[in-house]
């Protein structure tokens, strides 16, 4: 894995700021690639525990959303809880775990936001930048934004609006259930955002990348299936 922009991540909550005002402008929000041709998809996620960030990432075939690779990484926290700057709370363990990963995913799916924030740089849109990575932010609350509620059917979405500016989509995944907030990351528009996030989604309110990841995020194991011709291999932990 290598970094396309790299930085120091021990910073003061006023350069934490300005650092993702400056970063937010390398984000790239038109589709870079043919959505036809993803093959994997992975979900990351991270938990807490005495003062220790457990980052999980799981690799799906986006064909039949089964697993084919994961790993976990932890690392201390260091930087104060700041609404609007868990990316510095939680990015070094995102990033020791994609570190571990031996099949590398098309595309990224995070337990977060993206565009939706108020320096419009969220999680995915950080680690997208960073690593030059096609990436969606797909969180189970509202950050910022206001919004009409989409209608109860599968596949409905309404635009997440701040400030007269549409910033993402209050998107409809299961019926009788709340709404996910959809965001782009980094090389991706926020409709095709919307189509990869249900076609991960299945049985569940959350995408299989996301359910994945919380599950693995808080300590369970994942059963990987064995891609066509790939080696044996055991999970990175």
């Amino acid at each position: 894995m290598k970094l396309a922009i790299a930085h120091a991540w021990d910073l003061a909550v006023s350069d934490a700021k300005a650092l993702q005002v400056r970063l937010a402008t390398q984000m790239i929000t038109q589709t870079t690639f043919d959505p036809a041709e993803l093959q994997t998809v992975a979900g990351v996620d991270v938990s807490y525990r005495q003062g220790v960030a457990r980052a999980a990432v799981v690799v799906l075939d986006l064909a039949t959303l089964a697993p084919v690779d994961w790993a976990r990484a932890e690392r201390p926290i260091f930087f104060p809880y700041v609404p609007g700057l868990l990316t510095f709370r939680e990015g070094p363990a995102v990033l020791a775990a994609l570190e571990k990963l031996t099949i590398w995913p098309d595309l990224l799916i995070f337990d977060g936001h993206g565009l939706a924030h108020p320096r419009r740089f969220g999680l995915a849109a950080h680690m997208g930048v960073l690593l030059d990575q096609p990436s969606i932010g797909c969180a189970k609350s509202r950050l910022i934004g206001q919004h009409i509620e989409p209608d109860d059917t599968v596949g409905h979405w309404v635009p997440l609006y701040d400030q007269g500016e549409i910033i993402g989509a209050v998107l409809r995944s299961r019926r009788g259930v709340k709404p996910l907030y959809v965001s782009i990351g980094h090389r991706i528009d926020l409709e095709t955002a919307i189509e990869i996030v249900l076609r991960c989604t299945g049985r569940f309110r959350l995408p299989e990348t996301t359910r994945l990841a919380h599950r693995l995020a808080g300590g369970a194991e994942i059963e990987m299936a064995i891609p066509p011709g790939a080696p044996h291999r055991e999970p990175s932990r």
